[in-house]
């Protein structure tokens, strides 16, 4: 008889399947504008020639909209940021610690007008929309929102570039100097204070990864539950009814005061298995106990 159903059930299917692809392809020709619907796979992380990203465990961020491509290598406490691209599809892009690439900045190396791969130290911040191109950025550097630096530059540590400067091919940044402009040009020397606002900032955009990190990995129960907080507390006139925030002296085993339905074990079964097992694990050591004391007597 078993058989019999469950035959039953799976032509059910089968033809079900069918007719539903028989409507769509119909509802397909009445279309004035053809349009295709196809599932976008996730670029976050995008293997190239069976090289994957590398991304330290202790990474603090990656966006989900962000995409990092090949062979790449990023330390711990380093951030990627929204719609930002780091792409190693043919050489190899490091990313030390405690580094952030900022917002739809895009890192990439070169191949054909040179064999150049792109090295970022420790403690460097790029900016957003900024271009860091078969290059290499030493510890402690600061690069300003839509800066460029192009192939086979060379930026030493404790140096800063300016928002919007283009560091041309082949140039070398000596440590602790300001560059800007278009083409990029040494400004001045950095003050002390100014290479001390370097760490800073890096320090500062690793802290404001993890808590990007933390509210990006919330899924939706979480969303939801803290949404209808937020609405509650927004909406809910402080001379109405409020949610219990004190401890009920009369709560028993923890149903809630005869006579109200909190969050008791009737809407959470899990609590009372929870306490359930906390009571047999307290009469087990109980008994225990007492079997102790009559081989002792």
């Amino acid at each position: 008889m078993t058989t019999i159903s469950g035959r039953v059930i799976l032509a059910a299917s089968k033809a079900a399947r069918t007719l539903g692809g028989v409507l769509d392809n119909f509802g397909a020709t009445l279309e004035v504008a053809k349009y295709t619907e196809r599932l976008v796979p996730s670029t976050r992380f995008v293997a190239v020639n069976g090289v994957a990203p590398e991304v330290s465990e202790n990474a603090s961020f990656v966006a989900p909209s962000a995409s990092v491509i090949g062979d790449v290598h990023m330390g711990k406490q380093s951030s990627i940021w929204y719609g930002a691209t780091v792409r190693g599809d043919v050489n190899k892009v490091t990313i030390g610690e405690n580094t952030s690439i900022g917002d739809r900045a895009v890192v990439h190396v070169a191949k054909i007008q040179g064999d150049f791969e792109t090295s970022i130290g420790d403690n460097v911040t790029v900016g957003p929309c900024a271009i860091i191109h078969a290059c290499k950025l030493s510890n402690d550097v600061m690069v300003g929102a839509s800066a460029q630096i192009l192939d086979g530059s060379v930026v030493e540590s404790s140096s800063i570039i300016a928002p919007g400067a283009l560091v041309t091919p082949g140039t070398t940044i000596s440590s602790g100097e300001l560059w800007a402009g278009s083409p990029a040009k040494k400004i001045r020397d950095l003050t002390d204070d100014e290479k001390a606002y370097i760490g800073a900032t890096a320090s500062q955009q690793s802290k404001l990864a993890q808590m990007h990190a933390f509210e990006n990995a919330k899924d939706f129960e979480q969303i939801a539950a803290e949404f209808d907080a937020f609405e509650d507390d927004e909406l809910r006139d402080q001379d109405h009814f409020q949610p219990k925030t004190w401890k009920d002296l009369d709560d028993v085993e923890g149903q809630g005061h005869p006579g109200y339905i909190f969050n008791s074990t009737l809407t959470h079964p899990e609590e009372g298995l929870k306490r359930l097992k906390e009571r047999l694990k307290a009469e087990e050591a109980l008994k225990a106990e007492q079997e102790g004391q009559k081989e002792t007597i």
